[in-house]
């Protein structure tokens, strides 16, 4: 049976420039407004069999916001940053900027002591793979956008390098179908009025 796994980026919690890594904060009132706004397209979801989410707060109300009541699943938690962990990258790159070059460099780099970029798209992608088949074809899972980005990654059989090309807005959706290995990215069109 094949697998379809919608990805849903969590709402924000701050703005673009202000986020940090592994970003603990909860939805700030611009997230809360951008759900209520994008809620029609997005409540349908709510009908797929199995529903997760990360276990960050903003991930954990986005869902609960749209009336998913997800289950947070570990695996799905943004990338370990070690010492960066509550840093911007603007502020990472102000304290050791030779680290940072060397982590967007090399995707098997770990200079902040936490998890490389391959070990964080492996993980993600070990999750995707071990969905129950047989529990239902259809799941939704809210997850911070590095999260998304990594199963995109993963999915695509893509060069960890590209994750630094995907930009993944909050609340922006991507469907993979497949099952253990074998993904595609399904893109959705806008339906056909006769």
């Amino acid at each position: 049976m094949h697998l379809r796994v919608t990805f849903v980026a969590a709402a924000r919690s701050s703005s673009l420039l202000a986020e940090r890594f592994e970003d603990d904060r909860p939805l700030d009132q611009a997230g809360w407004d951008e759900v209520q706004r994008a809620a029609p397209e997005l409540v349908p979801l709510a009908a797929a069999e199995l529903r997760y989410c990360s276990p960050t707060p903003r991930s954990r109300a986005t869902g609960d916001a749209l009336g998913y009541a997800p289950l947070a699943q570990p695996a799905l938690r943004d990338c370990d940053m070690g010492r960066w962990r509550g840093f911007t990258l603007g502020e990472a790159m102000a304290r050791e900027p030779s680290a940072v070059d060397a982590w967007l460099a090399d995707p098997r780099s770990a200079p902040h002591g936490g998890e490389s970029l391959t070990s964080f798209i492996s993980r993600v992608g070990s999750w995707l793979d071990t969905r129950p088949a047989d529990d239902g074809s259809r799941i939704v899972a809210v997850a911070e956008p590095s999260v998304v980005r990594a199963a995109l990654v993963y999915a695509l059989k893509a060069q960890p390098s590209a994750y630094w090309n995907i930009d993944v807005r909050p609340l922006s959706t991507i469907t993979l179908t497949g099952v253990n290995g074998r993904w595609n990215l399904r893109l959705e069109g806008v339906p056909q009025h006769a």
